[in-house]
């Protein structure tokens, strides 16, 4: 019987690292903590001058409590118990924020990628996927006995050959994955070499911003497009609906590289399994910060080793 999810047209890859990278796997369990002096002294915030109470702690201090919540998919109030037994077994005289602080804070805290310095032009790939909600409707719904609706919303990403995530954009489930994808490329800080996508971003727009950047387009054509008649509005996007129809879609895809699209999907798996598939917080701008803090830190798990894989001959 023939394998449809390994189909035998699929190159097949061998890890080259194994013996590294099964020792990074090891490591991401484990759960060795510490705060570096650079931390701690920076952990409360300074008198800003300004007039009202000022803040007791800083940004760092609330990240790292909400980078702790999601990572171990804590409750606000058990993050806050967490964080007290921990600064209280590091012997630090340092105070935990409270739930409440941490639910406000999360609405307005500027949680930013750190910035991945490439001498190499970069291969992007850009996907969505939803991670789903459970607001106040969706609750009183359920507790009354309706047939309540989940929400969801829509991750954009994009990432590098080595899955590394370059942007991140967080909208409604109505958010188009076209447009969203244009702002995405935007965020990529660094020279672009190439953008890869689904056929969802197969529009004229997309064409232009990654000529903008110098870069070429691998996304397949829709089955329905077809080339402009008199003056086209994108030439690369008439040359590849041209050479899909010349060699057809599966050739076309190997030879154009867009078996990369799996590196996106992969990154979307890693978040999904390790960090949950859902939100833990309610509103949107909480949200937005909890999928910024969860991009983090599946960057910093795979900059801690990665797996080289070589495509296989047939």
């Amino acid at each position: 019987m023939n394998s449809r999810v390994h189909p035998k047209y699929k190159t097949r890859y061998r890890v080259t690292n194994w013996a590294e990278y099964d020792q990074a796997l090891v490591q991401r369990g484990d759960i060795t903590l510490w705060i570096s002096p650079e931390a701690i002294k920076a952990w409360t915030a300074k008198p800003s001058g300004l007039r009202g109470a000022p803040r007791k702690y800083t940004d760092l201090a609330i990240e790292t409590a909400l980078t702790l919540r999601l990572l171990f998919r804590l409750p606000l109030r058990q993050a806050e118990g967490f964080l007290i037994s921990l600064l209280d077994l590091m012997e630090l005289s340092l105070e935990a924020p409270d739930h409440t602080t941490l639910s406000r804070r999360s609405k307005s805290l500027n949680a930013k990628l750190v910035p991945i310095v490439s001498k190499k032009p970069i291969q992007l790939i850009i996907d969505s996927t939803g991670l789903s909600i459970v607001g106040e409707s969706e609750w009183a719904a359920a507790k009354h006995g309706g047939r309540g609706k989940r929400g969801w919303r829509k991750l954009h990403i994009g990432v590098d050959r080595a899955g590394m995530i370059r942007a991140q954009i967080l909208t409604d489930s109505s958010g188009d994955d076209a447009t969203t994808g244009i702002k995405v490329i935007k965020k990529t800080k660094g020279k672009v070499a190439s953008v890869t996508g689904e056929a969802a971003y197969d529009t004229v727009a997309i064409y232009d911003q990654v000529g903008f950047r110098g870069a070429r387009v691998v996304v397949p054509p829709t089955r329905t497009a077809s080339v402009t008649g008199g003056k086209p509005r994108s030439k690369e996007r008439d040359r590849t609906i041209l050479r899909v129809a010349q060699v057809g879609r599966l050739r076309w895809k190997k030879e154009s590289g867009y078996h990369q699209q799996g590196t996106v999907e992969n990154a979307f798996f890693r978040y999904k399994s390790m960090l949950g598939d859902r939100f833990h917080a309610r509103g949107l701008a909480a949200q937005k910060t909890e999928v910024a803090i969860g991009c983090k830190i599946l960057n910093r798990l795979l900059g801690s080793g990665g797996p080289r894989s070589v495509a296989l001959a047939r």
